[in-house]
């Protein structure tokens, strides 16, 4: 979408990106997920991402390492979570550019998945594919129809479960 610039977080975004988080998600879960998440081992700036529309950030999306066990090897994939979006500015394309800026970068970083446990429906419609289509199952307690992945690099993908690590477990 035109005046949408999609770019990797710095430190001054912190704030704005807990203020979307907060705004979009209705209150403080998803920014302390964010939070603990740049504490963990393999956090990358360059894989937590910052929308600007009008120059004021009005959406987040943030890429974590996590390990796909498949056919008796682990492969670390990304997970997409959380993905934000200010109310007033949904409806613009602003989550869409998100996630095709994320696929771009779990290519870019040679991750050759990204799962994401969210609205289907939205992840389908970009090129997302139920994760239990595939015999991919995750740890966490989420209805699978809820799990969504998508290969980036073919011959990724085979079927296993993917370990989210511990503080995605304060969502759910």
């Amino acid at each position: 979408m035109k005046g949408i610039a999609v770019k990797p977080e710095t430190d001054d975004d912190i704030r704005a990106i807990d203020v979307v988080n907060i705004s979009a998600f209705q209150g403080e879960r998803e920014a302390s997920l964010v939070a603990e998440l740049r504490k963990a081992q393999g956090f990358s700036q360059d894989l937590s991402l910052i929308a600007e529309y009008n120059n004021r950030i009005v959406g987040h999306l943030m890429l974590t390492p996590v390990i796909l066990k498949a056919a008796g090897e682990e492969k670390q994939i990304l997970a997409l979570a959380p993905m934000s979006v200010v109310p007033s500015q949904s409806h613009r394309g602003i989550g869409s550019e998100l996630v095709k800026a994320a696929v771009g970068r779990a290519n870019k970083h040679d991750f050759g998945a990204i799962i994401v446990a969210g609205h289907p429906d939205f992840y389908k419609r970009l090129g997302f594919t139920l994760a239990s289509e595939l015999g991919i199952r995750c740890n966490l307690p989420v209805p699978e129809e809820y799990v969504t992945i998508m290969e980036v690099t073919q011959g990724t993908l085979g079927e296993g479960t993917v370990t989210y690590p511990s503080p995605f477990y304060q969502m759910y």
